[in-house]
């Protein structure tokens, strides 16, 4: 799986996001088909229990789920379609979506996702998995 794009082009992308940016995402790692996104959860994260909101989560498995995908397709990708399972509330300073393609072909690919959420200490705890497909839009 070689990547047609190169990690600064992949965080050109994410940063031309208005949403992305709104939300201080960032990629972290990429390539080989994988991807990481993390985010660093503010106040206007979180719903009225003090939980990071599942939208968010949500947003980070979907964009760290197309983002692996580019990593193997290359970058005109769009989801077709993912599902999310929460598996705990998310608590913590960062959160942290990690994907990697469990199969390519030519046209799509399918990847799975590990939300997790960061604590001060850098503990990692998983709060919800995701999988998708992601189509070559290209």
């Amino acid at each position: 799986m070689s990547s047609e794009l190169d990690p600064g082009l992949a965080r050109k992308v994410l940063d031309a996001q208005p949403f992305s940016r709104l939300l201080g995402a960032r990629i972290t790692a990429f390539g080989e088909g994988a991807a990481t996104l993390e985010l660093d959860v503010r106040e206007e994260h979180r719903q009225q229990n003090g939980y990071v909101h599942g939208g968010v989560l949500s947003y980070a498995a979907d964009n760290a789920l197309t983002f692996a995908a580019g990593a193997a397709l290359g970058p005109a990708v769009l989801t077709a379609g993912f599902s999310i399972q929460y598996v705990r509330p998310a608590v913590g300073v960062v959160l942290r979506a990690r994907a990697c393609v469990v199969h390519a072909g030519r046209r799509q690919a399918v990847v799975r996702c590990d939300v997790l959420t960061v604590d001060a200490e850098g503990v990692e705890t998983l709060c919800a998995v995701a999988q998708g497909t992601v189509l070559n839009s290209g």
